[in-house]
């Protein structure tokens, strides 16, 4: 929350007092990301009167302030920047700096600005992985540290204001969710609203209000979270120190967060990498036991065919063998009246027909969402482990090793491994053991086929019609199983154009034979042999 809106209002007063009527005396870098502020009554010929610094680090990957007593400058390899706003034309020597008027934070914004005389300001602006320092004259840019933010230049400080209404009204209009009312909140936030919501229900307007207060009138924490330093307003995590003074609380987690070795940063990642898998394949299990219960509390379709036969005779007769949209029947499993669809172009018989064929797919998807648990557990069992072991490990050399030994280079979807790539490109599905890729739009069916495919993958699309492209990842020495193939297929007539048809014609064909000449569009290609399985569009 260093960079947070409402840790920014905190921090705009206490810099004022600080910085008002002292003169923009110098700004200069010594590292690409990274400058200084020097502020000061005068100047003599070798030191400042009276100097309150800031160094800035402006990364993409962290920015944040610290306000250090003295900085040395190094006498080589530093440049000055912004002269514009640091030379005055006066005659002063020793106070040849524009004066400071004002500090100030702006409404629902991640910025904080420092008001210089004859209408110049610096701008602070911590949007995310594009921070920059950017010198205004009114109310125009003049000069950015990072010039390769060249949007920044569009800038306008009249514009950076952002009402929002976050009345009560508000929070009803918008369902009683609060995140588009409160866009400022961050992770540390919403993760505290999270933890101290009633369990099962969503987080409520006096909760939200209580947690408003703390943010007006703060205490400040330094706390770890994600197993790094974090600067909180809220009291979460493992809380090292309290302050009152958001100058020393900035001062405080700067030094703590850039203090970090290189072996606790690896060790961080490597441990929030592994929470990150737990709670998606933990979600994945959550899910799939959510649906084998549903499907133990209801009826199934072979309950439904069985009780169709059973009480043919209490089905109205209908013209042409026909029957009607929907009928009331004793349920004899539960001794109770059901409901039950027909298809009225169908026969009564034909219906339960139709039920147990559907029974099948109901068989084969509770036998592949079982499997899905059972392969979940295990992954969340190995994870546990992998927590474990890292936890203990006290060396950089030591942890490298271990993350060699045990292979998470190949799991961490952000690293190098193919199919850690694949998992964020495309959609997954794990049947039996084999991996089936689903293509998201045409750009992405054709990097999933161009790219990403092996010439003895199985390849699946939706015939006559668009739809994403489906692949089945060939594995060594395996021929592809029919139940696995027949899902495949399930999964390439839902994401196509014939999702609502009761029947879809499939082509089922090895990626050798799939081919893509110059000019077609995307995602279109050119198959040269084929075979078509007939398949009930199913999603996942």
């Amino acid at each position: 929350m260093h960079t947070n809106y409402y840790f920014l209002r905190q921090l705009a007063p206490a810099l004022a007092s600080r910085l008002v009527g002292l003169r923009f005396m110098a700004c200069f870098s010594q590292d690409r990301d990274e400058l200084v502020l020097v502020f000061a009554e005068a100047i003599g010929k070798q030191n400042y009167y009276k100097p309150f610094h800031i160094k800035a680090t402006l990364r993409p990957d962290f920015s944040g302030v610290l306000f250090p007593e003295t900085v040395q400058r190094a006498r080589a390899n530093s440049v000055d920047l912004f002269a514009g706003l640091v030379e005055t034309g006066g005659e002063d020597e020793h106070r040849p700096g524009r004066l400071v008027v004002g500090v100030r934070s702006f409404l629902n914004e991640r910025c904080l600005a420092i008001a210089l005389e004859d209408n110049y300001t610096l701008l602070f602006k911590f949007f995310g992985n594009r921070p920059n320092l950017i010198a205004f004259r009114e109310n125009t840019v003049i000069d950015l540290f990072n010039h390769n933010l060249s949007s920044d230049w569009q800038l306008s400080l009249d514009t950076l204001d952002r009402p929002i209404d976050q009345s009560y009204q508000a929070f009803e209009r918008a369902d009683a969710t609060y995140r588009a009312l409160f866009p400022t909140f961050g992770k540390v936030v919403n993760q505290y609203l999270d933890e101290h919501k009633a369990q099962g229900e969503s987080v409520s307007w006096s909760l939200l209000q209580d947690v408003v207060r703390q943010l007006e009138q703060p205490r400040y924490y330094l706390t770890r979270l994600a197993y790094k330093p974090t600067l909180s307003l809220l009291p979460i995590g493992d809380i090292r120190q309290e302050f009152d003074d958001p100058i020393e609380a900035a001062n405080r987690f700067f030094i703590a967060y850039n203090g970090l070795s290189t072996f606790e940063q690896e060790k961080a990642d490597w441990l929030r990498l592994i929470d990150k898998r737990t709670k998606r394949a933990q979600a994945q299990i959550d899910g799939n036991m959510h649906r084998l219960i549903a499907r133990e509390e209801g009826t199934t379709h072979e309950q439904m065919g069985h009780i169709l036969m059973a009480n043919l005779h209490d089905i109205p007769e209908m013209p042409g063998a026909k029957s009607p949209e929907r009928v009331v029947l004793h349920d004899f499993y539960r001794d109770q009246p059901i409901t039950i669809k027909l298809k009225t172009d169908l026969s009564p018989q034909k219906n339960a027909e139709n039920y147990y064929r559907k029974s099948k797919n109901e068989r084969i998807e509770e036998e592949h969402l079982t499997n899905q648990v059972a392969a979940r557990e295990a992954e969340v069992a190995r994870m546990q482990k992998q927590r474990t072991d890292i936890e203990v490990i006290g060396t950089l050399k030591e942890l490298r090793r271990y993350v060699k030994q045990a292979n998470l280079l190949n799991d961490n979807p952000s690293m190098a491994s193919s199919d850690g790539v694949q998992a964020q490109l495309f959609k997954e599905v794990v049947l039996d053991t084999f991996r089936i890729l689903i293509g998201r739009n045409a750009r992405n069916n054709d990097l999933l086929t161009q790219k990403y495919t092996h010439k003895e993958d199985l390849w699946l699309h939706a015939r006559d019609v668009a739809g994403s492209h489906v692949v089945i990842k060939y594995k060594a020495g395996k021929t592809f199983p029919k139940n696995v193939v027949e899902r495949a297929a399930e999964l390439a007539a839902w994401y196509s154009k014939r999702r609502t048809d009761s029947l879809c014609p499939v082509i089922v064909t090895p990626k050798k034979f799939v081919r893509k000449p110059k000019g077609l569009a995307e995602g279109q290609v050119i198959v040269e042999k084929e075979e078509v399985v007939m398949v009930v569009p199913r999603g996942e």
